[in-house]
């Protein structure tokens, strides 16, 4: 398994948007809203590969100047449970960590956030929709907790 930072309009973005569409949006009878795609270019596009097959991805996008947000993290259906989403997430909280951040913040679906919590993070705030289901604000105050 190897993560890295890839690239926006590349074959391996290509691979992150499929994996996202699968995972996050066809369960949900869901598509990518038109220019939707456009705001990853702000971001710092992280991908998890085994072989040359993307098996999970997420993105990081600045909120502030101390506060970072993860945003489309995904996890191959088969591979679930298996530590791929923990590797990708200590990955990306080194990243922002190394870039100065001290906060990660996310939507997290409600399905997840034992996930999160799992990990250090905590439920901000009140359940709200999105993308048609059930999500929470969740948070990590990146300067207290290392793995």
């Amino acid at each position: 398994m190897a993560i890295q930072i890839i690239d926006y309009g590349t074959e391996d973005y290509d691979k992150m948007v499929r994996l996202r569409h699968s995972v996050l949006r066809k369960p949900l009878g869901l598509e990518f809203e038109p220019g939707e795609l456009e705001k990853d270019k702000e971001g710092m596009l992280i991908g998890c590969f085994e072989n040359d097959k993307m098996i999970g991805c997420c993105i990081l996008t600045k909120a502030d100047k101390y506060t970072i947000r993860l945003r489309q993290m995904a996890v191959n259906t088969g591979l679930q449970g298996k530590g791929v989403g923990r590797a990708i997430l200590v990955f990306a909280e080194n990243i922002a960590r190394d870039f100065g951040y001290e906060k990660m913040i996310m939507h997290a679906r409600k399905s997840a956030t034992g996930f999160y919590e799992k990990l250090g993070y905590t439920i901000s705030g009140e359940e709200f929709p999105e993308v048609t289901i059930p999500h929470f604000k969740m948070e990590k105050d990146l300067k207290k907790s290392k793995f």
